[in-house]
């Protein structure tokens, strides 16, 4: 497990910030609380926040933007529905238009078929429906 001052190591700290322009500073708080409380959940949160969000999310190569795009991409293949809508939601954050996220899920239906699609293109529904984020 983890302990109190496991979110103030410099690798999580520096996720955490990342991590709180995504989602906004609430979500943030809940996840330092989360990495904090020492309990089952605790390491792999702290793990997510040391590797994905400090050291993949703020590399350079690729604006937020476009690795907001590609994750959608992937999650989308992989029927990661509930991740899938988190990223949708940070994609629109990051600037992706309603329209960039229905053509990427249209561009990948050629590849993953229509079954993940379809799958994505209800989340994206839900995501517009809950945010109003249709163009």
């Amino acid at each position: 497990m983890t302990n109190p001052s496991t979110s103030t190591r410099p690798g999580i700290a520096k996720g955490l910030a990342v991590y709180a322009k995504l989602r906004g500073e609430e979500r943030a708080r809940g996840m330092r609380l989360a990495i904090d409380a020492d309990s089952v959940g605790s390491a792999m949160t702290a793990l997510s926040m040391d590797f994905v969000f400090s050291q993949v999310w703020s590399r350079g190569g690729l604006d937020a933007k476009q690795r907001s795009l590609v994750t959608i991409a992937i999650l989308l293949a992989l029927r990661q529905t509930d991740e899938l809508k988190n990223h949708i939601r940070i994609g629109l954050t990051n600037g992706l238009t309603a329209q960039e996220i229905e053509e990427a899920t249209i561009q990948a239906t050629a590849y993953v078929g229509f079954p993940a699609a379809r799958v994505a293109s209800d989340a994206f529904a839900d995501i517009v429906r809950d945010t109003g984020a249709a163009d």
